[in-house]
């Protein structure tokens, strides 16, 4: 890509941040279509289905950056990626909301607080996985990511069996919440799909033909991305926790906006707090391809993301709890508390990058 002039640069990047956007919606489409066919619904397999699918842009730049052994890059894209895609909750609760109530009020559910908590136990295990010797592996394995990954695996198996219901009062849904159950969304995708005529045959092959769109854009944004705004004088670190982690994350906005567009609050939230527990677990695939540990390799700025990230996935679960009811400027207030969080932060990542 150094061998391109900048106006191409520029225009591969918002092209291929137009697939992902694009493809972004096709994927969350068939995936609903198929796991309602395919009878996974909001069970173990349609978690994994959904994690992969809207995680694919991230799962292709690790793949990238550890087949060119850069795995500084497949770290901060790994690590970069969970704090913006917490902010996208902020977009959704000042876009997507209708009636107008803050999200985590209607969307209130003992099952996301434990999704939330899952998040930040993931993250936890990152931090400590980053303080390890880097000579530290068995075969092409690392303690670390085996490690976060049957966090990841038993998090899951403990949210779908919370999924089927919580010894609490309405099964550990808040009353006043959103009226229909989480995930009813998919089943109006379905219906639509089927009133249209669409075959799971034919879902199944616009499925794989996003996802594989989307894994060339992801390869295509980060490549065109990374040299031209290292021109424009923005370090990768920057980059990739913001640029990046922004064009990254457009299939969690186009999946979130449809969610919350047909009231499914719920699982608006859960596709976020799903996709970043599920993040971390790429370190094991990066590590088994690399041949080597990848944490240890992590930078201070990483880490620092990772905190960035912890501290906003506990924001929004305590608004889970708390259940705001005002809003200011079209967001509840644990939004507004992301937001100046965030872009403290970020603030704060800039004085540490160099």
């Amino acid at each position: 890509m150094g061998s391109l002039g900048s106006p191409v640069l520029l225009v591969l990047f918002v092209a291929g941040a137009a697939v992902i956007w694009y493809a972004g919606v096709k994927l969350s489409d068939t995936t609903d279509v198929l796991s309602e066919r395919l009878h996974l619904g909001s069970a173990l397999g349609g978690l994994i289905l959904l994690a992969i699918a809207t995680n694919l842009p991230e799962i292709a730049i690790t793949v990238s950056a550890a087949l060119a052994g850069q795995l500084g890059v497949a770290v901060g894209n790994i690590l970069g990626g969970i704090a913006i895609q917490t902010v996208v909750l902020v977009v959704l609760d000042a876009a997507g909301v209708r009636p107008r109530a803050p999200l985590t009020r209607l969307a209130a559910s003992l099952v996301l607080v434990l999704e939330g908590a899952l998040v930040v136990a993931v993250l936890a295990v990152v931090v400590m996985g980053s303080q390890l010797p880097g000579d530290l592996a068995f075969g092409r394995l690392s303690p670390a990511s085996l490690v976060i990954a049957a966090l990841w695996v038993i998090g899951l198996l403990l949210l779908n069996r919370a999924g089927k219901g919580l010894p609490w009062r309405e099964g550990g849904d808040a009353p006043g919440a959103q009226p229909e159950p989480r995930g009813h969304s998919k089943g109006k995708k379905e219906k639509a799909a089927t009133d249209q005529g669409v075959s799971t045959v034919r879902a199944a092959l616009v499925f794989t033909a996003a996802a594989a769109a989307t894994l060339i854009a992801g390869v295509v944004i980060e490549r065109s991305g990374e040299e031209f705004f290292a021109r424009q004088g923005l370090s990768g670190v920057l980059f990739g926790a913001t640029v990046l982690a922004t064009a990254t994350a457009l299939p969690e906005i186009s999946t979130g906006l449809t969610s919350t567009k047909l009231g499914d609050y719920q699982l608006a939230i859960s596709d976020i707090f799903g996709g970043n527990a599920f993040l971390p677990v790429l370190f094991l695939l990066a590590t088994v391809i690399s041949g080597k540990p990848v944490l240890p390799t992590a930078h201070h700025t990483d880490i620092y993301l990772t905190a960035l990230g912890i501290i906003l996935t506990t924001v929004y679960i305590a608004g889970l709890i708390f259940r705001p009811r005002r809003q200011h400027l079209r967001m509840g207030i644990d939004s507004i508390a992301v937001l100046i969080l965030y872009a403290a932060g970020i603030a704060g990542l800039t004085t540490i990058a160099g």
